[in-house]
């Protein structure tokens, strides 16, 4: 057998063993195990100036050696624990929304009689941007742990978190263990609901001017009056009409008709355009992130909201319904859809609108335009919704399209940006006018500052009565 064959087969000897303790086991060398083969391994090389008449005894040395490091090690290995001596559990809630912390509890327990530093790790999607990643913690004997950290979802959609992963060291250091704990959660990550809990605490305490709602006077009240009649015993005092009760002689009460319920429907572009980011959104997320706050007040105020979302086709369609029990059908149409690198087809979308939805309503149109091709779509389809409906197109601004006509003084190749992005802004200012004429109503917003100037939208037309 040559040299190198032989050493083929020492080394063969050696990894055999550690490829099955790592594949049936979970077990892996660990650093000072590394360190400690550096002994025979200098002894080895010690071997090449030593006299030939010492060479006998230092491969017996070596030997020795050899044979003290494989017991050491194997009495190490043995030191280390079973998966049943320790379990973990994972607690939390099963819908988070974007961007916006979500708590995650660690329950892990140590059901042995010694202590044991433990390095945890649950099975995270960087998606969700776990903080901190892992965790190092020291476990008593029969103990229990547990251990919280935050996730802030940077995407939309349906995550599952499956195993919980522990690993312990041997009581030497030189082997490592790894267990794998299944504990199956599903989080539901929706867009940011977290400000509709704001928006009705702000709005019980008459301070949503704080996120930019401002307060509409409106038109005539809530109930419109209908008519005069005789007073009965469970009537409102509030509703007598002295005036008239003076000239009858009689108690008579003014009564109201309640204001009907109108509907709202959004159209929500999740085409190629809609894919710029934003703060670390997406320009699809800062839309569904609106239209569900607009949704929640509009719910709250009575009427009905529906919503459509489509690129080249149409993805999902809510339809216009009353009662805040709607707000989970909205937040399921929306949760998982993401943009798509397609040109998106409006005609198609308006074509199944008015297939669906023949009661008047405000169409809300949500999208993003920087062609003349897709303006002119637009500006057809919307202008052809007046009359049967109201239609509001909200056009997504362009960060840089607008820091580049800002610029001061530019110059270079700065100028040349400057000036096509002026040419940019003067024709999206045409194509706005050009809606407003055709009698659209429009919004022109950078997707971060959306909501608030929807909200005012949406009560301005309320108060003046629109629909």
């Amino acid at each position: 057998m040559s040299g190198g064959m032989a050493l083929l087969l020492v080394v063969g000897m050696i990894l055999a063993p550690l490829v099955a303790l790592a594949r049936w086991l979970k077990i892996y060398p660990h650093r000072p195990l590394l360190y400690l083969l550096l002994i025979p391994a200098g002894l080895s090389a010690g071997l090449i100036v030593l006299p030939e008449q010492l060479v006998f005894d230092g491969l017996v040395v070596l030997g020795a050696a050899e044979v003290a490091i494989l017991i050491l090690l194997a009495i190490d290995l043995l030191t280390l624990p079973r998966a049943r001596q320790f379990d973990a559990q994972r607690t939390t809630q099963r819908v988070a929304s974007l961007v916006k912390p979500h708590q995650v509890a660690l329950t892990v327990s140590n059901r042995g009689g010694r202590s044991w530093t433990v390095w945890i790790k649950d099975d995270v999607d960087t998606l969700l941007r776990p903080t901190p990643e892992d965790f190092i913690v020291a476990l008593p004997p029969q103990s229990r742990s547990t251990l919280r950290y935050q996730l802030r979802p940077s995407r939309r959609g349906s995550f599952t978190l499956s195993t919980v992963h522990l690993q312990v060291r041997s009581r030497l250091g030189f082997w490592r263990r790894m267990f794998t704990y299944g504990d199956a959660s599903t989080i539901h990550v929706y867009p940011d609901m977290k400000q509709l809990s704001e928006y009705a605490v702000l709005a019980r305490t008459n301070r949503l001017s704080q996120i930019g709602v401002r307060r509409t006077r409106k038109v005539g009240q809530d109930h419109d009056f209908e008519r005069l009649r005789d007073y009965a015993l469970d009537d409102n005092y509030k509703h007598i009409d002295w005036r008239s009760t003076a000239r009858r002689n009689k108690l008579t009460v003014r009564d109201f008709q309640a204001s009907q319920s109108q509907r709202i429907v959004f159209l929500i572009d999740a085409g190629r355009m809609m894919t710029n980011e934003v703060d670390g959104l997406s320009l699809l997320d800062h839309a569904f992130n609106a239209a569900l706050m607009l949704s929640y007040v509009a719910l709250r105020q009575g009427d009905s909201v529906g919503l459509l979302s489509f690129s080249d086709t149409v993805h999902d369609y809510v339809p216009p319904r009353g009662g805040m029990s709607q707000m989970n059908r909205l937040l399921h149409g929306a949760f998982d859809r993401f943009p798509r690198i397609v040109e998106s087809r409006y005609d198609v979308a308006f074509r199944y609108l008015n297939s669906h939805c023949r009661k008047r309503a405000l169409i809300v149109l949500i999208t993003n335009v920087i062609d003349e091709v897709n303006s002119n779509q637009i500006e057809r389809q919307l202008a052809a919704l007046t009359g049967q409906h109201l239609p509001l197109g909200v056009l997504l601004r362009e960060h840089h399209v607008h820091d580049a006509a800002d610029a001061l003084q530019p110059t270079g190749p700065a100028l040349y940006r400057a000036a096509a992005a002026a040419d940019i802004l003067l024709w999206r200012s045409q194509v706005l006018r050009d809606l407003k004429t055709r009698g659209v109503l429009t919004l022109d917003v950078f997707p971060e500052d959306l909501t608030a100037p929807l909200v005012n939208q949406y009560l301005k037309i309320k108060a003046r009565h629109l629909l």
